[in-house]
């Protein structure tokens, strides 16, 4: 998806993007497969500078970001998803729920490395 938005519609997307965006789909597809009963859908789309990462899932139970701990052995994949992410939403949906994550596509010009902070 991100090769061809580069490629066809000349929009700047880096390295970075590429492996984060396929990094955060992995984790979202994973937990929607692995905690919902029903059917996952995913969507990718380009929302100004970012990729939008948006899985629906048919478990109506919004995900909760848990403490950090170096102890705990998985269930990290909503952290890093936070940790990398520029955005994040969960939104009960009138069946499920919808996962939104926003990554950047290029790169910040200052070397930063931001993402959201699990509370």
């Amino acid at each position: 998806f991100l090769a061809r938005v580069q490629s066809v519609h000349g929009l700047p997307v880096s390295q970075r993007a590429m492996d984060l965006t396929q990094l955060v789909v992995s984790e979202l597809v994973t937990n929607a497969r692995k905690y919902a009963p029903g059917p996952v859908l995913l969507d990718l789309r380009i929302a100004g500078d970012t990729v939008e990462v948006v899985v629906w899932d048919s478990d109506p139970v919004l995900p909760v970001a848990r403490a950090a701990d170096a102890g705990r052995v998985g269930q990290h994949g909503l952290e890093i998803v936070m940790a990398v992410a520029q955005g994040f939403e969960a939104q009960r949906e009138p069946v499920g729920k919808r996962i939104t994550a926003r990554i950047a596509l290029a790169d910040d010009p200052g070397g930063a490395v931001t993402g959201l902070t699990p509370q």
